[in-house]
């Protein structure tokens, strides 16, 4: 088990296909961890979806909107285009490579509108860095994140079904 050093800045994420722990950049992208972590702690990650995964790219989630798929707003379709009922974020572009492990926000067209979603990049994806907030790093269960079912849409997609502060998790 990865040594967690910070629990308030550490996400706890189990998946369909196993464990997966997240360090936080708390310093590099302060707007972009709140409201991962504001998120985490009402829930609203339980239940999403990996909407889009992308062999070689990354696997992406958090549309707390339409793609939780315990919530009665749950549309398979729509999944990808939705996000919280909070406000979109400021961009926090920052100097971190976008690297294997590494968990950056999405976004549309405009820096500003990252809201609930983010990805975690299979591999190195050095053009996204300075246009992407990073905002953590997988620092335990990479190889599940690995197994996650690929497809843009994903049929019968694996799922967020816990996404915890570790300060909040019972040890």
């Amino acid at each position: 088990m990865a040594e967690i050093k910070d629990p308030e800045n550490t996400l706890v994420m189990e998946t369909t296909k196993g464990k997966v722990v997240i360090e936080l950049f708390p310093d590099l992208a302060p707007g972009h961890v709140g409201r991962i972590k504001e998120l985490a702690r009402e829930g609203a990650y339980d239940g999403v979806v990996f909407h889009r995964v992308i062999d070689g790219f990354m696997a992406q989630t958090g549309d707390v909107k339409f793609g939780n798929s315990t919530s009665s707003s749950f549309n398979p379709s729509r999944a990808g285009m939705g996000g919280s009922e909070k406000p979109d974020l400021k961009a926090e572009f920052n100097n971190m490579n976008h690297s294997r492990g590494t968990c950056s926000m999405a976004r549309s067209q405009s820096p500003n509108s990252a809201n609930s979603q983010f990805f975690i990049c299979f591999e190195n994806a050095a053009f996204l860095n300075r246009q992407y907030t990073v905002w953590g790093q997988v620092i335990e269960g990479m190889e599940n994140v690995d197994k996650i079912k690929r497809g843009e849409p994903v049929q019968d997609p694996d799922k967020i079904t816990s996404l915890k502060v570790a300060a909040d998790v019972a040890a």
